[in-house]
């Protein structure tokens, strides 16, 4: 009897709501002990400190007992009630063995909790204390409205409201005029307003500083030019440096993350809850409203500044999408805006509840009356580029010298100061400059003849610009295990006494290159990412003027550099990946044979081809090549398309060496030989293409192709000429 009873109960559980909840707490329940339920009908309401559910019974059946009483903590997958399935609505309760009248009534609470409740000592179910948390409401003066004196969410609600109610009232708002419409503010709008309206009640005050960017601008193109040149994607604005200043300025000086709070007994008290960056992001909704939402980059401090773009990214990126999680907004100490992204010179933001200030950055700009100025004529003047970054800060708790000492800390770090620009660097991989390439004003007014420290700058920077072109390669990255260049001492300006000032007072017309900018402090970045990045050039040891000047213009003009298509790019890897698998085959099947594999000259396939398919489209139909013996079987396999059997038959008859006399084809004379087959191109044409026979001394190659590309361009069809 017993074990069909057993089999008759379903147990109904606090369902799971995401990782980060836990528990939950017993708000109202909707039905009694010996009520019939149907399945799927609401059971009991539950809150969280991130959502308000309703509980659904889990099967149709007759309630029989209740297991957590209104106003308990209960765990997520405890049990709430058990139904009786086998019971049909109308029929009365009975009562399980051994339980008596437990089973009839909710359990009363604890006597500890009744007399919390009746001390009014802040009971409250967890989304009520959130909100209070949120609006500043102290819950020991809120009489609860919840079964046992719970304080709920609309207590606190209430309790903010009348606060309002009770500050002095405002002016009337004046009536709505004919043919207006008033439209209500729904979801995040309606809460961006509750938000300001609470930001009211916070005494705030506002510092300002102009900060130089010259050296920031610098240093970021520098990074990104860095970045580039290492074959890497990432994009570093100003907001990700500056984003980056404020969290190591507020290690140092935490108390601008430091805000207000009430202690349990109404007494003033400061919060210090950690370094916790809000990010303020406009995103466009679905329907072309416009929200501000604020994500937060939590424990910012402990973060590098490679970690700390990449959360910023994807914060970002969640917020545009409108995929925010609850806890992405939770936590802020302190926020940063950036209002001159869109052309706004200063701002002086509002201050949320919770947080020790908010950071905003102006646009970046000359200052007022010199925008119209010619850039020389600014750089005579010593006038550079500012900033305006203001710190609105609650007064509670931080004072304006300390406020004023934070955004100082902000500017010297944004200088250079300590290293800032070096641990950039570091954390990427990528090796800062000893120097910042910074557009500084030279010293002195201009004059009519150069003087003889230009003269010598002048000299100096066609020394440099010559030695990119001869050194360059020297500090390329070439290493695939990203081992260190060797460089060379004549790429620094250093070598030569070229200081910032001097390189931003050379123009670049006099340096005869053909990389972009006005001076070489704008020239020295881009000849850094065209000879010295993953790619090296080293052209000047030919002979021929022409043939140098003509490399130079189109390697620095960036015309060598073409954009493939994402198909494009695909076809190439698909090809590398053949001629890797070819030479690792041969290594692994023939083992202790000679195989000269083109292991490090991978591309020299896919470059082959990519030579055919330009002949090709030239109209020409057959094509000439000799080459060394590293990887010639891949281009013999892939470029001449000789079958694979065909290259590997060599291998295979290993054993018959030295019993073939002459025709003996072992050992490493099978990359003496040639071949000749067709190759088709990328859009299907045909050209034949034949590999010399290449002898023991490569040089003796040369001659032999040009002989027989020049036969093969006689016209045969008239016979051979007496």
């Amino acid at each position: 009897m017993g074990s069909a009873l057993e089999q008759t109960l379903v147990s109904v559980t606090l369902p799971e709501m995401g990782e980060s909840v836990t528990e939950g707490s017993i708000v109202e329940w909707r039905k009694r002990v010996g009520d019939f339920v149907a399945e799927g009908d609401p059971l009991v309401e539950v809150t969280t400190d991130k959502v308000d559910v309703e509980v659904p019974a889990t099967a149709s059946g007759v309630i029989t007992k209740i297991l957590a009483g209104e106003g308990t903590n209960v765990a997520v997958g405890s049990v709430l009630a058990e139904i009786d399935t086998s019971k049909q609505e109308g029929a009365q309760p009975s009562a399980a063995p051994g339980n008596g009248a437990s089973a009839a009534t909710p359990p009363s609470p604890p006597p500890a909790l009744a007399l919390k409740t009746a001390q009014n000592d802040g009971l409250a179910d967890a989304q009520a204390r959130r909100v209070a948390r949120r609006l500043g409401v102290d819950i020991a003066f809120i009489r609860g409205s919840g079964p046992n004196g719970l304080i709920l969410r609309s207590d606190v609600l209430a309790q903010a409201q009348a606060a309002r109610r009770a500050l002095p009232s405002a002016t009337p708002a004046p009536p709505i005029p004919d043919g207006a419409t008033l439209v209500p503010l729904k979801g995040p709008a309606a809460a961006l307003a509750g938000y300001m309206e609470q930001s009211l009640s916070v005494p705030t005050a506002t510092s300002f500083r102009a900060v130089p960017v010259d050296v920031l601008d610098a240093r970021r193109r520098e990074l990104g030019g860095a970045i580039r040149a290492s074959g890497r994607s990432e994009r570093v604005s100003f907001t990700h440096v500056i984003g980056y200043a404020l969290v190591r300025a507020a290690r140092e000086l935490p108390v601008i993350t430091h805000s207000f709070r009430r202690d349990a007994g109404g007494a003033p008290a400061r919060l210090e809850q950690g370094i916790h960056l809000g990010l303020a992001v406009d995103t466009e909704r679905k329907d072309g409203s416009r929200a501000l939402v604020v994500p937060v980059i939590r424990d910012a401090d402990t973060l590098d500044f490679a970690a700390f773009r990449s959360k910023y990214e994807e914060l970002v990126a969640k917020a545009r999408e409108n995929k925010l999680a609850a806890d992405d907004l939770q936590g802020a100490s302190f926020t940063l805006t950036n209002p001159g992204g869109i052309g706004t010179i200063a701002s002086v933001p509002r201050l949320m509840a919770g947080q020790g200030a908010i950071i905003a950055t102006g646009a970046i700009g000359y200052p007022p009356g010199f925008g119209a100025a010619n850039e020389q004529s600014l750089r005579l003047l010593g006038v550079s580029r500012v900033m305006q970054m203001t710190s609105t800060y609650d007064h509670r708790v931080i004072q304006g010298a300390q406020s004023g000492e934070y955004l100082r800390r902000v500017d010297e770090l944004l200088q250079g100061r300590d290293g800032f620009y070096e641990a950039l660097f570091a954390s990427l991989g990528l090796q800062a400059a000893p120097e910042p390439q910074v557009a500084l004003a030279p010293v002195g007014a201009a004059a009519s003849q150069p003087s003889d420290e230009m003269l010598r700058a002048v000299a100096a920077g066609m020394a440099i610009v010559s030695a990119y072109r001869r050194f360059g390669h020297l500090a390329a990255h070439l290493d695939p295990l990203g081992a260190e260049p060797v460089g060379d001492a004549s790429l620094q300006p250093q070598t030569y006494g070229l200081t910032p000032a001097l390189q931003s007072a050379i123009p670049a017309s006099v340096l005869r290159v053909k990389v972009p900018g006005n001076t070489l402090a704008d020239v020295l970045p881009r000849l850094r990412e065209t000879y010295s990045s993953t790619i090296a050039y080293e052209i000047e040891h030919i002979s021929d003027a022409n043939q140098r000047v003509w490399l130079r213009d189109y390697i620095e003009s960036g015309r060598n550099r073409v954009k493939e298509s994402p198909q494009r790019q695909i076809d190439f890897l698909e090809r590398l990946t053949q001629v890797e698998a070819f030479d690792q085959y041969v290594r692994k099947t023939f083992l202790g044979q000679k195989t000269f594999s083109g292991e490090g000259l991978d591309v020299m396939v896919p470059m082959l081809e990519e030579m055919l398919d330009m002949l090709a489209d030239d109209g020409v139909a057959h094509a000439v090549v000799g080459m060394a013996h590293r990887g010639r079987l891949n281009v013999i396999a892939h470029v001449v398309n000789l079958p694979y059997e065909e290259v590997m038959t060599e291998f295979e008859a290993a054993q018959y060496r030295g019993n073939l006399g002459d025709d003996d084809v072992m050992g490493d004379v099978k990359y003496h030989h040639g071949a000749t087959g067709t190759f088709t191109t990328s859009k299907g044409r045909a050209i034949e293409v034949t590999l010399a026979h290449n002898p023991s001394h490569l040089e003796a190659v040369d001659p032999v192709v040009e002989g027989s590309a020049r036969a093969l361009q006689t016209d045969h069809s008239h016979g051979v000429p007496a």
